[in-house]
């Protein structure tokens, strides 16, 4: 069965453990192409309702949440990694400490 582009990224995220994060980007290259950070947001934003898919556990490469951390996404956001034991500095995640380890070969 061959994977969609969308399928790959959902994948990848699904594999994000609790309590640590991924960029955009982090889940881009491990998807198959690093150029793919756009899409990979995109995709998340198209998740179906429902779904269990953490998309909470993605976010920029500085460690800013969706929106900002005052948008409602952003907030949301900022609470989902806080209940899973995710640290900030400040409004951002402290990537140094909780981005997700897994490197792209």
């Amino acid at each position: 069965m061959n994977e969609n582009t969308f399928d790959k990224i959902y994948r990848i995220v699904c594999q994000i453990p609790e309590g640590t994060v991924a960029s955009y980007g982090q889940v881009a290259a491990l998807a198959g192409n690093r150029r793919w950070a756009r899409v990979v947001g995109y995709a998340l934003h198209v998740i179906p309702e429902g779904s269990d898919i953490p998309w909470h556990r993605v976010v920029k490469k500085n460690g800013e949440v969706f929106g900002g951390a005052g948008s409602p996404g952003g907030i949301c956001q900022t609470a989902l990694l806080k209940k899973e034991g995710v640290g900030f500095k400040e409004d951002y995640v402290d990537m140094e400490n909780y981005q997700w380890k897994r490197m792209v070969f």
